[in-house]
């Protein structure tokens, strides 16, 4: 039967507790991790948020009752103990922190029994994601995901503190707003006193915080929970954190520099590790050309190399079609693979063939200096020699190349170079490599809508050279846009805002805009800007894949408490789910026949 706490106070944490205090009585309380009988002593491993801390219960220092329920203790059974701190008697456990003392115990109370869990309370379990998820509020008491949370805890409070210092005030902006469906679908939520209307949950706080800006709040910022109704990845969720901020009369430097000192100000006092700055610099254009991608990683080189020219008079019928028509040739120099078997190249074609390639063409370099290759007849040796030159390449190299339209070569090389990467272990998590990628374009081409999109959003500012080129060659225009990157993941991102009225209306007009559906959409930002706005720049991070980076996890699911699975439910409260019809007619919604079938099908 649970005890009570009265005439009890925890005194300290399990790893507050340390060879300063030994001589001292405290309280303790937490969760059985571990308990061991022999015979006139019992041991207990005592685990809080903090750590573990050895509890002794001798039968000459503890009452005889206390000695029998100290018998009858569990794992994950919840009890306070009173003791005195003494050093071990066994050997030390150099692995705790508490490893060279014990408490030995004169009161114990149970304050909950415990069932017996569906997987052990602790760090390297092999249990399933769907059963650690469904048990969400057992897993989160395994040390690795509590240390997590503490970092993620910890980040938000120094990120607070820094912008605090830096002049920034924390703004909240509404959670229901209206839907602007230019970009991520958004989750919408019906209206009972205005029946068929809906509001959308922001997937930023992005027009607010330009209104802001509009109202003379100079720096403002907000830790916020933002929404996109969008296929899940492993660092992607339905729901997630930015820390969301924006500046008033600045431009793209004073937006990056303060930044970086809150970037460098955030792993030294975090992870003790010193970013150096200033943090390098690239442009979009230099990515793509050397990565194959707007998030390199550039822990590892296996950069990207142009050989169109090489290749462009060759005998290869691949090569020189995808030149003919507008496209590229470009490759990557696997060093030291040269030896790699044919089944695991055929693997690299298929990855290859998931991103949009036809297929993938190879070329070995063996350790005598001769070639093996899916497409050496078709050139001479002359030909290949120059080929192998301009890819650096060297006996026992492996070299790979795509030829196709420049967004697909580089889509495929870029993937190749991190699968390749991650094959043979080049990605080291203790690495952590900062990059700006700025002067992205303004806009991309949409073949489905057959018009051209912004690729942030319709807010960006041109840079001041290419305004000219807004009517007469669109795709031509940079942006004042800028992404911070950290080891291949894009952590955050922002641009300087266009605040005047006529480049924001051209912007729409580029974009298929017309005037009345721009203000339809965006109207009240429009009208602000008819009274006087500064000039304004921000930027937003993903705080979940921000710590998800520091923590060296693979999936923000391990550094979100209560995170969805791939297809956005939740497996421990089994959300999304029906709701009561009388719910329904309140708000005027009907379900459809076969939206009731997709939900049997689901299981709801």
């Amino acid at each position: 039967m649970a005890e009570s706490m009265k005439g009890l106070h925890r005194s300290h944490r399990c790893t507050e507790v340390s060879n300063k205090n030994i001589g001292e009585e405290i309280t303790v309380m937490g969760w059985v991790q571990k308990r061991r009988n022999l015979g006139s002593l019992i041991f207990i491993d005592l685990r809080d948020r903090s750590g573990l801390l050895q509890i002794v219960f001798d039968e000459n220092d503890v009452q005889k009752e206390g000695f029998e329920k100290a018998e009858t203790l569990r794992s994950e059974f919840v009890i306070a103990v009173k003791g005195l701190v003494t050093k071990r008697g066994g050997a030390v456990n150099e692995n705790l922190a508490t490893g060279d003392i014990e408490v030995r115990a004169t009161e114990l109370r149970i304050l909950s029994e415990a069932l017996t869990p569906p997987f052990p309370i602790e760090d390297g379990i092999t249990t399933k994601d769907d059963l650690r998820l469904r048990y969400r509020y057992l897993d989160l008491r395994r040390p690795t995901l509590q240390k997590n949370l503490i970092m993620r805890s910890k980040t938000a409070t120094l990120v607070r503190t820094f912008l605090d210092q830096e002049g920034f005030l924390e703004i909240e902006t509404p959670m229901l707003t209206k839907s602007t469906p230019e970009g991520a679908r958004d989750y919408l939520v019906p209206s009972r006193v205005h029946p068929g209307n809906f509001y959308a949950l922001p997937q930023s706080p992005q027009l607010f915080k330009q209104l802001l800006m509009c109202s003379g709040y100079d720096r403002y910022f907000q830790i916020v929970k933002c929404f996109r109704d969008e296929d899940l990845r492993a660092d992607r969720q339905p729901e997630f954190t930015q820390i969301d901020m924006e500046l008033s009369f600045v431009d793209v430097d004073d937006v990056i520099d303060v930044n970086e000192r809150l970037l460098a100000k955030m792993f030294k006092e975090i992870l003790d590790v010193d970013v150096k700055l200033p943090i390098q610099r690239m442009t979009w254009q230099e990515a793509m050309d050397r990565f194959g991608s707007d998030k390199p990683d550039t822990r590892f080189g296996m950069e990207l190399k142009n050989v169109t020219e090489v290749v462009k008079g060759c005998g290869f019928g691949v090569f020189t079609g995808a030149i003919e028509n507008g496209g590229s040739v470009r490759g990557i120099n696997a060093e030291g693979q040269g030896a790699m078997p044919r089944k695991k190249i055929d693997a690299l074609v298929e990855v290859a063939k998931t991103y949009g390639a036809k297929g993938l063409a190879y070329l070995a370099i063996n350790d005598d200096g001769t070639y093996k290759s899916s497409f050496s007849k078709f050139m001479t040796e002359e030909e290949l020699a120059a080929l192998v030159s301009a890819m650096d390449g060297k006996p026992g190299d492996l070299l790979l190349f795509a030829a196709d339209k420049n967004s697909v070569v580089w889509a495929v090389l870029g993937a190749l170079r991190l699968h390749i990467a991650e094959e043979l272990g080049l990605l080291d998590k203790n690495q952590f490599n900062f990059l700006w990628i700025t002067e992205f374009p303004l806009l991309e081409w949409s073949e489905e809508q057959n018009r051209f999109v912004a690729m942030h959003h319709p807010f960006t500012m041109p840079m001041d050279e290419d305004l000219q080129y807004l009517d007469s060659d669109p795709g031509r225009v940079r942006a004042k846009a800028y992404d911070i990157v950290l080891n291949g993941t894009e952590i955050g991102g922002g641009s300087v805002r266009i605040y005047q009225s006529d480049v924001q209306e051209k912007m729409f007009e580029v974009l298929g805009f017309t005037k009345e559906e721009a203000y339809e959409r965006f109207g009240f930002l429009l009208n602000a800007f008819k009274y006087g706005v500064p000039p304004h720049a921000g930027l937003a991070y993903g705080l979940d894949r921000l710590i998800m980076l520091m923590a060296k996890e693979d999936s923000i699911r391990e550094v979100i408490a209560f995170p969805k699975i791939k297809d956005a439910s939740c497996l421990m409260t089994d959300a999304p789910n029906v709701v009561d019809s009388k719910q329904l007619e309140e708000l005027a919604i009907s379900i459809s026949k076969a939206e009731e079938k997709a939900s049997e099908d689901n299981g709801n």
